[in-house]
């Protein structure tokens, strides 16, 4: 019986990194910091629910603000909604909308802002959905084959278990 479990723990594993949630390192290897284009950085990534976004930067000279499109587009943090300095800061996006980061240690004046357009969470494909993925490529694409390896990979499962583990 001992034997049998290892499928079900590959089962698992399969199951979770095929639906895990996405680190988007601001500015990649260039961190948080000034005369960056973080509007172009954002534009090449795709941000869903339950993703996180991750600042690098230097501690004490910068920090993170989250703030509303006024603050955004007016470098202030006048009502922001929250605030980080630890120089690793992680941010999960709990909801579907827009975000807008800035720094507040007047680094957002030269270019140290990004604004981030959060999706929901795509939903599991739909039989009708399959004939639509070379057309509609990206996250359709994905969706679809997250749906069919974990559904290989609880198959694999249930037949090393009837197979007695083999």
């Amino acid at each position: 019986m001992s034997d049998a479990v290892s499928p079900f723990v590959l089962v698992l594993f399969f199951l979770f990194s095929f639906s895990s949630a996405t680190d988007h390192i601001v500015g990649q290897n260039r961190g948080w910091n000034p005369n960056i284009n973080y509007t172009l950085w954002a534009n090449n990534h795709t941000f869903y629910v339950n993703d996180e976004i991750s600042f690098r930067y230097q501690k004490n000279m910068y920090n993170v603000y989250e703030v509303n499109r006024t603050g955004y587009d007016n470098c202030t943090i006048d009502g922001a909604y929250g605030n980080w300095s630890s120089g690793k800061d992680f941010i999960t996006f709990t909801e579907a909308r827009w975000y807008y980061f800035i720094c507040g240690n007047y680094g957002c004046q030269s270019g140290m802002k990004v604004a981030v357009h959060v999706l929901p969470v795509p939903g599991p494909a739909k039989a009708t959905d399959v004939g639509k993925v070379k057309s509609s490529g990206g996250w359709r694409a994905m969706a679809v084959w997250r749906v069919v390896l974990a559904s290989m990979a609880v198959s694999v499962g249930w037949i090393w278990v009837g197979l007695g583990g083999i």
